[in-house]
Parts: C-alpha cells; sequence; structure tokens
C-alpha cells in the first residue's frame, strides 16, 4: 500500500469513526472469509460496519476523534466495529462471538465512555434505538385505546341486550 491510499484509508476511517457513537474493538484469529463475509454481512443489515484494521493505521484514525482513548487497545489482530447507533454494533458482535470462538471482543467506547469487554456485552443486551421507539409509541397509543375502548364500551352491551331480546323474540 502506498502512501497516499494510507492517508486516504485514514482519512476515510476518521470521518466514519467521527459520526459513529459506538465502537466495538475485537482480536479475529482465524476467521474464514466466509465468516468474515457473514459477519460484515450481519454488521450491514444492522446498520453497522466491520473493518479488519492495522493498529497503526487505526491509531492515526483515531486520533482527534472521541475514541482516541481506545488506541492501547490495537494491539495484534485487530478489527473493529461501528455504528451511528449506540448499540447495533454491540449486538451483532456481541452475538457473533457467543456462536464462534474466533472472535473475541476486546472493549470499546460509547461516546466519550470507555468501555471493557463485559460493558460491551452488557451494552449488546439494551434494547436498540428503533425498540426504545416502539415501546415509546405503544405506551403513548395505550391511552387513547383504553379511552377508546371504554366509550365503544355501552353502545355494544346495549347491542348485545337487543340481539338478545331479537332472539328471545324469534325463539317464541
Amino acid at each position: 500500500m502506498d502512501r497516499s491510499s494510507k492517508e486516504k484509508l485514514v482519512g476515510d476511517l476518521h470521518g466514519a469513526l467521527s459520526a459513529t457513537s459506538c465502537l466495538v474493538v475485537t482480536h479475529q484469529t482465524g476467521l474464514t472469509a466466509a465468516e468474515v463475509t457473514a459477519l460484515r454481512s450481519n454488521m450491514r443489515a444492522a446498520g453497522c460496519s466491520f473493518k479488519v484494521t492495522k493498529n497503526r493505521l487505526a491509531r492515526l484514525a483515531l486520533a482527534g476523534t472521541k475514541f482516541e482513548h481506545l488506541s492501547p487497545m490495537f494491539t495484534g489482530p485487530t478489527a473493529i466495529a461501528y455504528s451511528k447507533d449506540p448499540v447495533a454494533a454491540a449486538k451483532v458482535a456481541v452475538e457473533f462471538a457467543s456462536k464462534n470462538d474466533k472472535l473475541t471482543i476486546i472493549g470499546g467506547a460509547l461516546d466519550h465512555a470507555k468501555l471493557d469487554a463485559n460493558g460491551v456485552k452488557a451494552l449488546a443486551t439494551m434494547p436498540s434505538l428503533d425498540e426504545l421507539r416502539g415501546k415509546l409509541l405503544g405506551l403513548l397509543q395505550a391511552p387513547a385505546t383504553k379511552i377508546a375502548g371504554v366509550l365503544q364500551a355501552p353502545a355494544g352491551q346495549l347491542a348485545r341486550v337487543i340481539n338478545a331480546y331479537a332472539t328471545k323474540g324469534e325463539a317464541a
């Protein structure tokens, strides 16, 4: 790789990391091409990115970002997962690591907060942003649904009483 392509790679990675809120640092040893492809596919489906990095270039890309304090984690066969969603990258990485022991979670960060491996696993158990929005919307709609049910109940009871008298009259 020549110097200009390395500079472009560092610049692209720096821009991507500046725009994300969650970064997961992993070690991947012995993953086959098919396994990496499957992991990248899972990441893309969740709106995340997974990149095998050269440690020196990754440290240069981290400089000046909110993840700069993670530089010491970049030793060995390192790969990173990152996403704008605060939980998505951690969920996919932890799920894949639980099924495949060739991927190890080293640590990560959520915005400025540094996380160890257990912190990333705890982050992965939290509901995603879309799930939280759905729950909030459900909570907001519940009172309106209950009010509509209460208002419709007397009319429904009246209709059942009238229907009972009508069927009673037909039977007689």
